[in-house]
């Protein structure tokens, strides 16, 4: 992992973060004015659009906490922040570790800012295979998902290399 001697390649990432935050936060204020909390709609037999709300972190961890939770969610995602554009400053020359990274944040800061703006964060997508339903997830879960499993991926490759 070599340094980087300027901060030049961190623009296109955090251009590729700022795409994911607009996309998640646009996404999320369709379902808010369209959608009452706790409503579905059947899209396919394995997929609805809901508007639910969750307090907690990934899968609803600590959702029936008493609401200190949203504040260690919200310092823990800006720490991870820092220490992510901290990254790509230093590692922007590599592109599926700088990407994973971009979208890891992007996915931070738009569940943060539902954190900030509603008290919790809003969702919208539900996977479902007969009586088993996946927990729901929104855009910016998605990208963190997604840019969880490029970093796997980017060490795989790193490793194979080695």
């Amino acid at each position: 992992m070599g340094k980087q001697a300027s901060g030049s390649s961190l623009l296109p990432w955090l251009g590729i973060a700022a795409i994911v935050i607009l996309l998640d936060q646009i996404t999320k204020a369709v379902i808010l004015r369209t959608m009452a909390i706790g409503d579905s709609h059947t899209v396919t037999s394995f997929f609805n659009i809901v508007h639910w709300r969750n307090t907690g972190a990934a899968f609803s961890f600590l959702h029936a906490s008493s609401g200190w939770q949203r504040w260690l969610f919200v310092g823990l995602a800006l720490l991870a922040a820092i220490f992510i554009v901290w990254m790509l400053r230093r590692h922007g020359g590599q592109r599926l570790f700088a990407g994973a990274l971009a979208l890891i944040l992007g996915g931070a800061i738009g569940n943060v800012i539902d954190r900030l703006l509603h008290g919790s964060v809003v969702d919208f997508v539900q996977l479902h295979w007969h009586d088993a339903a996946f927990p729901a997830f929104n855009v910016a879960d998605s990208a963190i998902t997604i840019g969880a499993g490029l970093l796997i991926l980017d060490e795989l490759l790193r490793v194979r290399r080695g």
